[in-house]
């Protein structure tokens, strides 16, 4: 068999390395490309081309500074070439990796760069199309999904125009997230769905299919598009599992499933796939990596594990995640209310989408009725009700059902509240989100005493404590066990009536003494936690937000001279 040209160039060590690193490239073997490609790299005989392969494989294997490194020698062989368009693309490419690791100045170097080598070669070209990404994630980051949008589409009709995959499915993807950040969420669906025929389909390359699958994922549970979110995960892990040495987009996705997984009720599985995902994300500079830690507090906090959650919160915290509203959430469960109402306070004023502040709307209804603020639950309520009506997604009814249904309760008027509640508790059942269901039956139970349907009650409790149990809930749980049952007829406490049961008046007395919870669970031989639940039904029965206003309370009612 005759060499091709290119082998006869090289020596054999050369030529067959580089065929090595082709063929595992095909195979989208990443390490075995990048190891092969690099070997031939090093004795300087790649071409641009192979540079090219070899910054993906990089990329792809989980090695971003060997990836840099590679595009800029890409770069630096077309312009050697005179391929300034080409030079321009990898000029890009390398302006929005740098971005993602936050080193914004090189990057900005590099898009002055790449701008100059477009406009010397008249403007027109798919190139001027990969330069509206960088704007794109500018305006994003910005909150201006307007011009987000209005460059999405530019990018989306270059690609179009020049026949580029990837251009179009990047265009049409950014362009459907900042539609449904904008609210159209129908319109922005249908584009998000558009380019994952496109990725399904395999027409566009494996780095940007790691892209528009997590960007995706991420945009449909935002959306509150649960199903979508649960197929496009589906398909994910099934494309990283398809490729044992990716290690690029394999944390995102594990993350991913762990979050649909503690969604669907598979708390250990969620916890073992966010395990591996901190465990690929955390020597990195990965932004995933914040993800990764505030999905870890979230499954601790939802076991009671409060002391690991805390610690989780704080590592996603460093690694540039929110760790709101997780953690204003852990702050009600450690029995510090007035800490938690301030911090989900200051969370929420900081966000004016509406879309994004959903996300951070259930927290806040849920500590201010546990710090007696009724009327900001129930502005907050009325904010969640208002947005879900605008976008019809079953999912954000539910929550906003289950909002409405929990301040009508606590405002005094059970019959109303049932109604909302059921809604809900029906709606996260259909979507199989058991732990949201068992939640919402606590609060049925608690209507239904009301009304004098104890039967009703019981019922509700019993589902309940058995999906606590068997999803290791133990706040919920012992929160369950802990609740005074109400007498049958009787109604939430009107002002002026304390409502309170026996062991919650022993508690007020020791709190009105200045007895910390710690103190008081000692004394009367409780746990902690069960102590710092009854601290939190007193502020809610009594309609105070602090053990000074409870204290300040008991002396007003004469419970204590």
């Amino acid at each position: 068999m005759q060499p091709t040209p290119w082998q006869a160039c090289y020596p054999p060590a050369v030529s067959e390395n580089r065929r090595v690193g082709a063929d595992a490239y095909a195979r989208r073997a990443w390490s075995d490309a990048y190891e092969a490609l690099s070997a031939v790299g090093v004795a300087g005989s790649l071409e641009a081309e192979d540079w090219q392969r070899l910054a993906w494989a990089a990329l792809l294997s989980g090695r971003d500074v060997e990836a840099l490194h590679a595009l800029e020698r890409v770069h630096q062989l077309r312009l050697d070439r005179g391929d300034g368009l080409g030079a321009a693309r990898a000029a890009v490419w390398l302006a929005l990796r740098l971005s993602s690791h936050g080193e914004f100045a090189r990057a900005g170097g590099w898009l002055v760069r790449a701008q100059r080598l477009v406009e010397g070669a008249g403007g027109d070209c798919v190139e001027a199309g990969y330069l509206e990404l960088p704007q794109v994630f500018r305006f994003s980051a910005a909150g201006d999904h307007a011009a987000a949008q209005a460059g999405a589409a530019k990018a989306a009709a270059a690609g179009e125009r020049f026949g580029d995959n990837d251009l179009r499915a990047l265009g049409r993807t950014f362009e459907g997230r900042a539609l449904t950040r904008q609210g159209q969420l129908t319109e922005g669906l249908a584009l998000i769905d558009e380019a994952m025929v496109a990725v399904i389909g395999n027409e566009v390359s494996p780095v940007v299919t790691g892209i528009i699958y997590c960007a995706v994922i991420a945009i449909c549970q935002q959306s509150y598009a649960l199903e979508r979110a649960r197929e496009w995960t589906t398909a994910l892990s099934d494309w990283c599992a398809a490729q044992p040495q990716l290690e690029a987009f394999a944390g995102a996705c594990l993350i991913h499933r762990s979050e649909i997984l503690q969604l669907s009720g598979a708390w250990p599985e969620a916890t073992v796939e966010v395990q591996r995902a901190s465990e690929r994300l955390a020597p990195t500079k990965n932004f995933e990596a914040g993800n990764a830690f505030y999905q870890q507090g979230e499954l601790h906090r939802l076991r009671g594990e409060l002391a690991k959650a805390e610690q989780a919160y704080v590592l996603a915290s460093e690694r540039g995640r929110d760790p709101q509203p997780g953690r204003a959430l852990l702050r009600l469960a450690e029995g510090r209310p007035d800490v938690a109402a301030a911090a989900i306070g200051r969370a929420l004023s900081s966000v004016r989408e509406p879309m994004q502040r959903t996300r951070f709307l259930p927290a806040y209804v849920e500590i201010m009725i546990a710090t007696g603020q009724l009327e900001q639950a129930r502005e907050a309520s009325d904010e969640l009700v208002a947005a879900a009506a605008g976008v019809g997604m079953e999912m954000l009814i539910a929550i906003a059902d289950h909002a409405q249904g929990a301040v009508v309760l606590a405002a005094g008027d059970p019959q109303a509240a049932i109604v909302p509640l059921r809604r809900s508790q029906e709606a996260w059942q259909r979507l199989g989100a058991p732990y949201l269901s068992a939640r919402i039956r606590v609060l049925l139970a608690r209507a239904f005493s009301a009304v004098g349907d104890e039967d009703g009650a019981a019922l509700e409790r019993d589902c309940a404590r058995k999906i606590f149990t068997q999803l290791g809930a133990t706040p919920d749980l012992e929160a369950l066990d802990a609740a005074p049952e109400p007498a049958k007829g009787s109604t939430p406490a009107a002002p002026g009536d304390h409502g309170l049961s026996p062991r919650e008046l022993e508690v007020l007395l020791l709190v009105a003494a200045g007895k910390t919870n710690k103190i008081i669970a000692t004394e009367l031989f409780l746990s902690e936690k069960t102590v710092d639940r009854h601290v939190s039904n007193i502020f809610v029965k009594l309609g105070v937000p602090s053990r000074a206003a409870a204290t300040a309370w008991a002396y007003q009612n004469r419970l204590i001279g």
